[in-house]
């Protein structure tokens, strides 16, 4: 039985997640306390039980513990049965990081996997569908598995809603994955999506995305969609010789629409300034298939205290060294490999 702190770090969910995944695929118990101790409400939240319960569901685990703001978890994991599955939130929580929980094992499978997930597709503090679908899954099919997602309906905070269908083909094993240089930049694109909102709201931001990142108006969309709720994200896609990269931005209330597409803006442009392959972002989503791959490596900017404590929790689990060097200003590279291949 492996004992964690759900305080480590940055004390959030991915500790929990994280934890969830590799006990999966590892068959290890563990036992976490505190869990998400370093958020404003503790314990465990609608999409975080949601995950748990998809984990046990999934390889008929022996939980204790799992209930809504339970701070103290017990999961002993059982044989990982892919199939076909459906999971809904109940609320505006995020199937996407429903769906980081539940992945790494369901692509190392024996079998192929179709999961239905109801909740939140584009949620702020997670990776939305568009990540998901042109950023991280293409990185991840380069290492082996084939995973294809549709998003059937946009979901939004509050009123939630949406669905997202993922079909899993799985390898016996993954392939180390290498990422020190982007290649040129071949295609950028930005998309304001709104739903029961005023289509000004996407003019204006697509509007400023044009001043700030310095692209036409044939390189822009806006997308009115029909949610089940109100909703508005602006999404910044920059496609490179070897990676696609995908910046957003979540319209909140109050905040204006030229204030959101800045913020967006302002974390693309970081991005390309530091010539990196990797944001900030996906280097902390592929920390957890290279360490089971065994090997690989990326630049990125300066990792984040989420990308730190993802790199020890996965250590917990994993014979695996995770090295972070700065190479110069603000690129840093991260070298994932078995602990005893290394030579010190």
């Amino acid at each position: 039985m492996l004992y964690l702190d759900g305080s480590r770090g940055e004390g959030g969910g991915q500790i929990l997640r994280t934890s969830l995944a590799l006990a999966m695929v590892t068959g290890k118990p563990f036992q976490i306390r505190q869990i998400r101790a370093g958020r404003p409400k503790p314990g465990l939240m609608r999409q975080h039980l949601t995950a748990v319960m998809a984990a046990a569901e999934i390889c008929g685990a022996e939980i204790d513990g799992a209930e809504l703001k339970s701070k103290k978890l017990e999961f002993t994991p059982g044989e990982v049965r892919p199939g076909e599955y459906r999971f809904d939130i109940g609320t505006a929580g995020s199937v996407t990081l429903v769906l980081q929980t539940v992945l790494p094992p369901l692509m190392l499978a024996g079998g192929p996997s179709k999961l239905n997930l109801c909740g939140g597709t584009h949620n702020i503090h997670a990776p939305p569908f568009d990540f998901l679908a042109k950023a991280f899954l293409p990185l991840l099919q380069r290492m082996g598995p084939r995973v294809e997602v549709t998003l059937v309906r946009p979901g939004f905070y509050p009123a939630g809603g949406g669905r997202m269908v993922v079909d899993i083909q799985p390898v016996q094993t993954l392939k180390p994955l290498e990422l020190v240089d982007g290649g040129r930049v071949v295609r950028r694109h930005a998309t304001a999506m709104v739903s029961h909102l005023p289509r000004h709201i996407a003019e204006r931001e697509l509007a400023t995305l044009r001043r700030k990142l310095s692209i036409s108006e044939r390189e822009t969309t806006i997308d009115e969609t029909q949610a089940v709720g109100p909703g508005n994200v602006v999404v910044i896609e920059i496609q490179r010789e070897h990676i696609t990269e995908v910046f957003t931005g979540f319209g909140q209330r109050g905040v204006p629409a030229e204030k959101v597409a800045a913020g967006a803006a302002r974390e693309a442009n970081r991005y390309l300034d530091a010539g990196v392959p990797v944001g900030e972002h996906l280097a902390d989503q592929l920390l957890l298939p290279l360490a089971l791959a065994g090997g690989g490596c990326y630049r990125t900017t300066e990792p984040t205290a989420h990308t730190r404590t993802n790199a020890d929790t996965i250590r917990e689990f994993l014979d695996v060294r995770v090295e972070i060097e700065k190479v110069c200003d603000d690129v840093f590279e991260i070298r994932v490999g078995n602990a005893d291949g290394w030579e010190a």
